[in-house]
């Protein structure tokens, strides 16, 4: 416990550093230096990271603490960014979220076997062609595949078992077998997003 208590209170005087002398928060440097302290003839402890006296010594800090980065996300975290790519492309925001559930589990991070990337497991040749630079952003997978769906669509003249088919498949493969194709893999992929589909429908 005196190692917390130890880092907790230093971690309050570095904010106080912070404060002081005019650190935002999307400035590291202000970290980037040694801490120091000064105990006067009162007994009063002063902290600074410029020491302006040789009185001060420097602080040894404790490392950082490891915290776990959480990867899969609830259904509710991107809603902001669903709503806001369906309403642009006039898709709707809970097909958008039942493809995700889908695909990725809501996971920003997944790559598949076949290499589609983040939420909406998208491809690296898809991805650029819908002009997705980072496709483990959020906010640009969103997009990128709410944009690839709306176009599938079009293609396929607003058939939605053909369009979530031509997502999986591709559009060749589609065209190719005149409907459908007989895939396990997508077929299995047709029940489990409208499995989530209609789940989200009667809510």
């Amino acid at each position: 416990m005196d190692g917390k208590r130890r880092w907790i209170g230093i971690c309050v005087v570095l904010a106080a550093l912070c404060l002081t002398r005019g650190f935002g928060a999307g400035t590291p440097a202000a970290f980037a230096g040694s801490i120091y302290k000064y105990v006067d003839e009162n007994g009063v402890v002063h902290f600074t990271n410029v020491p302006t006296a040789p009185g001060y010594q420097k602080v040894d800090l404790p490392p950082l603490p490891t915290l776990p980065i959480p990867r899969k996300l609830s259904e509710d975290s991107f809603q902001q960014h669903i709503h806001k790519a369906a309403s642009i492309f006039g898709v709707d925001p809970r097909l958008v979220r039942a493809i995700i559930k889908a695909e990725s589990d809501f996971d920003p991070m997944a790559v598949s076997h076949k290499g589609a990337m983040g939420l909406m497991q998208l491809m690296p040749q898809t991805a650029k062609e819908m002009g997705v630079q980072n496709p483990f952003d959020p906010l640009e997978n969103i997009f990128g595949g709410v944009r690839y769906l709306k176009e599938m669509l079009r293609r396929f003249n607003n058939s939605l078992l053909l369009a979530l088919a031509a997502y999986n498949a591709g559009p060749e493969a589609v065209e190719k077998y005149g409907g459908i194709p007989p895939f396990k893999e997508t077929n299995e992929y047709l029940r489990r997003v409208l499995r989530h589909y209609m789940r989200l429908k009667r809510q």
